[in-house]
């Protein structure tokens, strides 16, 4: 079965009613759920979204969100790590995140070429950003 990761970008824009990116992260969620697809984060990203809707929109939110996630953690491992660093350090035109850079590994690691994010990183450094491939 394929698999997809899912980035920080859209997880806080399905959940924040107030983002621009609301209605398009329902419906590209919506659109997922009929496809076998299985969705990926890593627990970087956990904790990334974590802190986010906690800090934007409210901790119950955040814990909600972590009580009811039900999608494969992929654990950042310490190679993936080093590809974070090897990454930011190569791309130095690009103000990629850790967190980015390690799912950037991970996605390398275990051979996914598809993210559901609205982040343009993503893009830049060659994946393909889901609901964008035949609309190009």
């Amino acid at each position: 079965m394929e698999k997809i990761m899912v980035d920080t970008s859209a997880i806080y824009a399905l959940l924040d009613k107030s983002d621009n990116l609301h209605r398009r992260s329902f419906a590209l969620f919506r659109e997922l759920s009929t496809k076998p697809i299985t969705v990926v984060i890593t627990n970087f990203i956990v904790a990334e979204c974590h802190a986010l809707l906690a800090g934007r929109l409210s901790p119950e939110i955040a814990r909600n969100w972590l009580k009811g996630l039900c999608w494969p953690v992929e654990r950042v491992m310490e190679e993936d790590e080093q590809r974070a660093k090897e990454i930011i350090l190569t791309y130095i035109d690009k103000s990629f995140s850790y967190t980015d850079a390690t799912t950037f590994a991970v996605m390398e690691r275990l051979g996914i070429n598809r993210v559901l994010a609205f982040d343009q990183h993503f893009s830049q450094y060659g994946f393909i950003l889901y609901g964008t491939e035949n609309r190009l």
